[in-house]
């Protein structure tokens, strides 16, 4: 008689998974906070060798970042602020803030919102996994490994009106451009994506917060900031015609949903990096425009 054929199963889904799956080990917190932290130091001392011109010097800090395991390093420290325990999916505040008017315009059989995400670094999260939404997403290539956020800043601009969109994200991506111009010219360069106010009058649903900028930051650039407070950002975002509809704070992040409003820009600016608190234990992030 045969013997009996056995056929072992695997103890768990993990040990069933194929070999070339690979899960991305968790950073501590500690890790994380120190490794995104020197990566923003180096990119900001590599693009101020790059206007002087300094090519030794670009070469020393590419072998530092390089060192540090590059970009992939930086976004997968960045990938893991996203996990629930760390604070999570910073895009679930934008949907708590649009889905009562998202659902109403659902169930009124309207198609789907234009979605611009810049910073992009998980299409598994609460907008994309929404369905209200038709998203575009800058810093993801073909294989989701993310690329540097100053290609928001070569993206072509809309063409025509077809090629604009009614929200766009900047979650913790402002903070990652290296100077206080290039961070002033970035959310200037934001009113060209968006949709005309005036696109949303008459509409069925209740569209007031559109077309809307939810702009995500480390809550130390504004509430601990030298050159940046609330009042200052408030002031620099009016000038471009935004008005602040909705925030939130907390201990590590700040959250913001900027409705444009306006189409004039200017308004009270310019805006120079200037000194509004003193102290030693002050950072120096600021905005110019």
């Amino acid at each position: 008689m045969a013997a009996k054929k056995t056929t072992r199963q695997p103890k768990s889904l993990a040990a069933g998974r194929p070999p070339t799956l690979n899960r991305t080990r968790s950073i501590s917190r500690k890790t994380t906070k120190a490794l995104i932290g020197k990566h923003h130091v180096l990119e900001k001392r590599k693009q101020q060798a790059i206007a002087k011109g300094d090519k030794s010097a670009v070469s020393v800090i590419d072998a530092e970042i390089a060192a540090m395991g590059g970009i992939q390093k930086y976004q997968e420290a960045s990938l893991q602020g996203q996990r629930h325990d760390r604070g999570g999916d910073s895009s679930r505040v934008l949907m708590q803030w649009l889905e009562p008017c998202l659902k109403e315009r659902k169930a009124l059989g309207e198609g789907p919102l234009r979605l611009l995400e810049v910073g992009a670094l998980s299409t598994q999260n609460a907008c994309s996994k929404s369905g209200f939404f038709d998203i575009q997403r800058i810093d993801l290539n073909s294989q989701g490994e993310g690329i540097l956020q100053q290609d928001f800043m070569e993206r072509p601009l809309p063409q025509s009106d077809a090629d604009k969109f009614d929200v766009l994200s900047l979650s913790l991506v402002l903070n990652f451009a290296p100077d206080p111009k290039g961070r002033g010219e970035m959310l200037l360069r934001t009113t060209e994506f968006l949709h005309e106010p005036e696109r949303y009058l008459g509409s069925e649903t209740p569209m007031d917060k559109f077309p809307c900028l939810f702009l995500v930051l480390p809550q130390p650039c504004v509430a601990n900031s030298r050159y940046l407070d609330e009042a200052r950002l408030t002031a620099i975002m009016e000038s471009m015609g935004y008005t602040k509809t909705k925030s939130k704070t907390t201990q590590r992040l700040v959250y913001y949903l900027w409705t444009r409003e306006s189409t004039c820009l200017g308004l009270g600016g310019p805006f120079p990096k200037k000194e509004l608190r003193t102290g030693g234990t002050r950072n120096n992030f600021a905005i110019v425009l």
